[in-house]
């Protein structure tokens, strides 16, 4: 499948099974993965229609689906290993789509031998797509997409234990939009000055991760360190250059 077609993939799942969702679940279509972690109606068939289509292009490839990972944990070792993969986040921010906020998105990122080579951000109710070809560059709704200039944004982290941390010698740290598919492109608009995350999942991250970089951020680890396409699972710093990366990886060493 060409780039343009997995958005059109994309944009189809959302128009069929998640927008007629939208400020319209009935409590029968909410559950609870963990406590806290909410799952829905929406998120399971968006899953399993983009990894059906995915496999049917790709039948070699290992999709790793956040949903199929909760039943399927060992889906994490699979993906690390294989040569060809694909993430996909079916409703990235459940939580703001339960609680009817337009700030959620549908995600998808593909993996060849461990890097991360396309991605993919649809936000259905802000109308918006966001895609990345390694070495080409990032695209929002078709338009070359590069990181703002200097920002007086705070520093913003997804962690509501660390809401109000000071960062030595920069700031405070304020909320994320809670939704990694709505962060990335907020951080690359200037609406945040860097993003700090203390966990890391492969479909909450890879996708946003190239858009960033190809559009001429910085990600990476809390040590300074560049992030793999793998299990992650540890903190993560983005940023809008090299500069500002290093700054918070310091004022996180310091505090």
């Amino acid at each position: 499948m060409d780039t343009d077609a997995v958005l059109a993939l994309l944009r189809d799942v959302a128009a069929e099974v998640i927008t007629p969702r939208f400020r319209a679940l009935a409590a029968s279509e909410i559950a609870e993965k963990n406590p806290g972690d909410l799952v829905t109606v929406a998120d399971r068939e968006s899953e399993e229609l983009i990894t059906a289509a995915l496999l049917a292009a790709y039948p070699d490839a290992v999709v790793l689906g956040e949903e199929a990972v909760a039943t399927n944990p060992s889906l994490l070792d699979r993906f690390e290993d294989a040569e060809h993969g694909f993430t996909v986040d079916p409703v990235d921010g459940t939580k703001n789509f339960v609680h009817g906020s337009p700030d959620h998105a549908v995600m998808v990122a593909e993996v060849r031998r461990g890097e991360v080579v396309r991605a993919w951000i649809h936000q259905p109710q802000h109308e918006v797509s966001y895609v990345a070809e390694r070495g080409a560059g990032a695209w929002r709704n078709g338009e070359p997409l590069r990181v703002a200039g200097g920002t007086d944004a705070p520093y913003r982290t997804a962690r509501r234990q660390w809401v109000g941390r000071e960062l030595p010698g920069l700031g405070t740290l304020e909320l994320t939009w809670a939704c990694c598919g709505v962060d990335y492109p907020q951080l690359i608009a200037g609406a945040a000055r860097a993003l700090v995350y203390n966990r890391s999942m492969p479909w909450d991250h890879l996708p946003g991760g190239l858009i960033l970089t190809e559009a001429g951020g910085v990600l990476g680890d809390h040590d300074g360190q560049p992030l793999g396409a793998g299990k992650l699972g540890g903190g993560i710093v983005a940023a809008p250059d090299r500069a500002t990366y290093d700054a918070v990886v310091a004022a996180l060493a310091a505090d």
